[in-house]
């Protein structure tokens, strides 16, 4: 049958035209086997087309690009057409770092971001300062100055001039000797005589005691004047930056009343409670206690008291009272309401939300709330249970302010934790539940305060600038009776 196929072909070609010839080929293929092969040329072409060619494998590979890319996308594990292995269906490492670099440099951006906000913010808060401070300045009133009056003929040496029977005693304290060893009142020896206009006077003034009655640094004055920073240690390492110290006004056994504290207050995980059995030790850095805190603290609040270190749970509004003999946790209590971690803090930040703070009235927290709208609440505690007894809404921004203490019953804020000379700005009493301006100089030696207490056992201030464990000798006046 097939040699019978293969005549009825033959003639089948042989039937076409001249040109039109079939050629049959036989052989043995690769395996040994026998195989008959025929070409027969085309009638009507006189090519053959092409299948396939190079724009179709072109077209085959964009394809497969096309395939593997939205594979990555869609998530599903698409197969290249027709088999194609240049290009994998898993994600390109290229691809994948590019991406991970948009990731990180938009992290970076937005980081940036939020920074530039915050010190806006600040500047804002200080521009405010500043105004209010100036119309503080141009309210206040000039202070009335007795007219230059030019010589007569018939005085011709100021020098010589003494003062004038029943003149009070400030002038005659503010004089001094001139070149010829007389006193001249409120002169300088280089005083020259001029047309009757605004000059200059310059006087050398001798600090005197003030008079009886309006000093009394034992009872419960407002506070007069603030005296210069004195040093007492530095910190060893980046850890104490920040920082409080304190010490106990009402010791308990087994710690002396000369034992001081101190706490380090830059980490995540601030424990350690370091004691020194006075002044001296500590100035060395030779500690004789240290505790470790079964909770972590949150920034530079703490206080002593009674026997018991008064701090705030980190990332909380819990406060906590630590015995310190018994090392063990007494009272723990949340404080109602009060902002923390950054809801409300100090104008240098830190965390510091809630400030425990002890005087002669007994423990106090000065913090902020949401319905307060970041004004100042004072909050008296009771040193027990942490209960609060009674709170009082100030109208002084805490994120206004630097750092802020308490003496006697009355709230005292510090206008700056940065500039060499700043002041202590605002004064609110809560005896009368009445607050009011004031400009007492107060100097932060190192450029940043970021703690300020009163130490009731000193009669000090304590104060943490910048590495430096420094106190302020203070002065005040004697309590008004009510």
């Amino acid at each position: 049958m097939f040699f019978l196929f293969l005549l009825c072909m033959c003639g089948l070609l042989l039937r076409g035209n001249a040109q039109d010839r079939a050629s049959l080929w036989r052989g043995n293929d690769r395996t040994g086997r026998c195989q008959y092969t025929f070409t027969v040329p085309s009638p009507m072409e006189a090519t053959c087309p092409q299948v396939g060619g190079p724009e179709v494998e072109g077209l085959k590979t964009r394809l497969s690009v096309l395939e593997a890319l939205m594979s990555q996308l869609s998530g599903k594990d698409l197969q290249p057409r027709g088999g194609h292995q240049g290009v994998s269906a898993r994600p390109q490492p290229e691809l994948q770092e590019a991406l991970n670099r948009a990731v990180g440099e938009r992290n970076l951006l937005q980081g940036e971001k939020e920074r530039l906000e915050r010190e806006l913010e600040t500047l804002k808060l200080r521009m405010d300062e500043m105004r209010r401070e100036t119309e503080r300045l141009r309210s206040r009133p000039c202070l009335t100055q007795n007219p230059v009056v030019a010589p007569s003929s018939t005085q011709q040496d100021w020098g010589r001039t003494r003062p004038a029977a029943g003149s009070n005693q400030m002038t005659h304290l503010m004089t001094r000797p001139n070149r010829h060893g007389d006193s001249s009142n409120l002169r300088d020896s280089a005083w020259q005589y001029g047309a009757l206009s605004f000059q200059e006077l310059k006087a050398e003034v001798t600090e005197v005691p003030a008079p009886d009655g309006t000093v009394d640094n034992t009872g419960c004055g407002e506070v007069i004047s603030v005296g210069e920073p004195v040093t007492h240690r530095k910190a060893d390492n980046i850890a104490g930056k920040y920082g409080v110290w304190m010490q106990d006004p009402e010791a308990v056994s087994p710690y002396g009343p000369n034992m001081l504290w101190r706490i380090d207050t830059i980490g995540t995980e601030i424990r350690q409670l370091y004691g020194y059995d006075d002044m001296e030790q500590l100035s060395k850095g030779f500690p004789s206690k240290v505790l470790l805190l079964p909770d972590p603290l949150e920034s530079t609040g703490a206080t002593m008291y009674r026997g018991s270190l008064y701090y705030q749970r980190r990332l909380s509004r819990t406060l906590i009272r630590y015995d310190l003999a018994a090392e063990h946790v007494a009272a723990r209590r949340e404080l109602p309401h009060a902002g923390f971690h950054g809801q409300f803090p100090y104008s240098w930040g830190g965390y510091t939300d809630i400030d425990l703070s002890v005087d002669e009235k007994g423990l106090w927290a000065i913090y902020s709330t949401s319905k307060a709208q970041g004004a100042i609440v004072i909050s008296k505690l009771d040193p027990h249970s942490l209960e609060v007894k009674k709170s009082w809404e100030t109208s002084i921004r805490k994120a206004s302010v630097a750092n802020s203490f308490m003496i006697c019953g009355k709230l005292y804020t510090v206008a700056s934790y940065a500039a060499r000379d700043t002041t202590i700005n605002h004064v609110y009493d809560t005896g009368t539940s009445q607050g009011k301006a004031v400009s007492i100089p107060f100097k932060n030696k190192y450029g940043y305060n970021s703690m300020i207490d009163y130490s009731l056992a000193q009669r000090k201030l304590f104060a943490w600038d910048n590495f430096h464990l420094v106190s302020y000798d203070l002065r005040l006046g004697r309590q008004q009776a009510n």
